[in-house]
């Protein structure tokens, strides 16, 4: 990202989001009733990109992208309340609306971790939206290329020695192999127990056409924003990533499979394709 300033892909991440409740038909995959007005007064233009017709298909598939993901973890962090986990880590939380609009995070110490612009950017836009911080959100600037995320996260009141839900969405692309490697060094650490949601993006060759398609559209828009891909992990690269570090995968999952069959049964032409992916890991 371009330094000093807000992610704009952030931006085209909540527009997706919003988006999707107007431009998309039933059954809805995820919604968040937050994200327009987050964006503020972008949120009119933004929004009005997903009804481009030249655009429409991969508009779709981004839409597609930024819901399913958003839904199986926001799925994954309630089972995990359930079961009595107590904090829930946030990483690359951009105009993520989570912590403002779940009552299950009302018993969760809850800590969105972000670049220090981008997330004083979102502070302005919670303020101006008049969307009250809940006193269980802790703010926690972190660089994930050179920035310790253990101690920042410990100095910032988590506790390392009670499980952690930890929800890592639309970052690996933008980071480098090394980058990806301290931030889950920096999870190494944390207690027995701790789940661990990480998205990723495969490479072209384990690409579907409908993937590719929307490489194509979005890679070159995100350089030119300031915030080029830099890595795409296969499966078994995930898995050996993880079990380095004491993780074990539970699942990894295409976006077919990340939320349940019911919601592809529809007539408004979004469909799965094969381009991100979600391994789901425990430390042991």
């Amino acid at each position: 990202m371009i330094q000093g300033q807000a992610s704009r892909t952030a931006m085209a991440t909540a527009a997706a989001r919003a988006a999707h409740l107007v431009v998309d038909g039933e059954p809805k995959i995820f919604e968040d009733t937050l994200a327009a007005p987050l964006l503020g007064d972008l949120a009119e233009e933004l929004v009005a990109s997903h009804r481009d017709r030249a655009d429409r298909e991969t508009r779709a598939s981004m839409r597609v992208a930024m819901t399913v993901r958003s839904r199986y973890c926001d799925d994954r962090l309630n089972d995990a309340a359930a079961r009595g986990t107590g904090q829930f880590v946030l990483l690359g939380a951009g105009l993520d609306s989570l912590a403002y609009r779940s009552s299950v995070l009302g018993s969760m110490r809850v800590f969105e971790v972000d670049h220090p612009a981008t997330q004083a950017w979102k502070r302005e836009r919670l303020a101006a939206a008049g969307i009250p911080v809940p006193d269980a959100v802790a703010f926690v600037q972190a660089d994930f290329r050179r920035d310790s995320l253990r101690d920042r996260l410990v100095g910032a009141g988590l506790d390392p020695s009670r499980p952690a839900f930890v929800s890592w969405l639309g970052v690996t692309q933008y980071l480098t192999p090394d980058a990806i490697e301290l931030t889950l060094d920096s999870l190494r650490g944390l207690a027995s127990g701790t789940e661990l949601v990480m998205e990723y993006v495969v490479p072209a060759g384990l690409r579907d056409e409908d993937g590719l398609a929307l490489a194509d559209f979005f890679v070159p828009r995100a350089a030119a924003m300031g915030e080029p891909w830099l890595t795409f992990l296969s499966p078994a690269d995930v898995a050996r990533l993880l079990a380095a570090r004491g993780m074990a995968v539970v699942e990894d999952l295409g976006r077919k499979d990340q939320v349940d069959a019911s919601l592809w049964q529809r007539t408004d032409g979004l469909r799965p394709h094969e381009l991100g992916r979600v391994a789901r890991a425990v430390v042991a």
